[in-house]
Order: structure tokens, then C-alpha cells, then sequence
């Protein structure tokens, strides 16, 4: 590991790890980074390791059955608002 270390003084800084990837995956890192929006190759990284420590919650495969049915009734129309429930059901007094 390096020992090339930046420190703003609130124990927040930052320290430079040297990694070896595969090159496979080293291309597909730049062919993806910016297209997701980041800036930088070591941007994409970090995100990718902060998800690794804390990932993100995932939806159960019922929750996502039901949120494709949802789609496809809004497609053919099968839904009702928010405001028109409240209405048909007097919630907006």
C-alpha cells in the first residue's frame, strides 16, 4: 500500500492504495465510469467500495413481481391517481 496520504486536519483525508485488476475488467471500469456519471476513474472506485461496506437495500423479488404488475397496469390505464382516491374517498376535507 502507498503511503501517499492527504490530511485536511479533520481525520477525513484521504490515502492512495495502489490495487492490480485484471485488464478486462480495468476496461470495462473506463467504459463504464463516465457513462454512470462520474468524473473519474478513482470516483467510480469509491463508490463502488463504500457500496461494498454499506450496500444498498434491495428490493425481495415479490416487490419486484408487484412493481412490474404496477407498470403494466398504468400502461393499460388500470390505475387511479392519488388525488382521485382521496376524492372518491372524501380524504381531501
Amino acid at each position: 500500500m502507498s503511503t501517499d496520504t492527504s490530511d485536511a486536519g479533520d481525520g477525513n483525508g484521504t490515502t492512495k492504495i495502489d490495487i492490480r485488476v485484471p485488464n478486462r475488467l480495468l476496461e470495462k471500469i473506463d467504459e463504464e465510469y463516465e457513462r454512470r456519471g462520474y468524473t473519474s476513474r478513482s470516483e467510480a472506485v469509491r463508490d463502488a467500495l463504500r457500496d461494498w461496506i454499506d450496500p444498498p437495500a434491495r428490493l425481495s423479488d415479490e416487490t419486484l413481481e408487484e412493481l412490474v404488475k404496477s407498470r403494466e397496469q398504468r400502461k393499460q390505464a388500470e390505475t387511479q391517481s392519488a388525488d382521485d382516491v382521496r376524492d372518491r374517498l372524501g380524504l381531501n376535507d
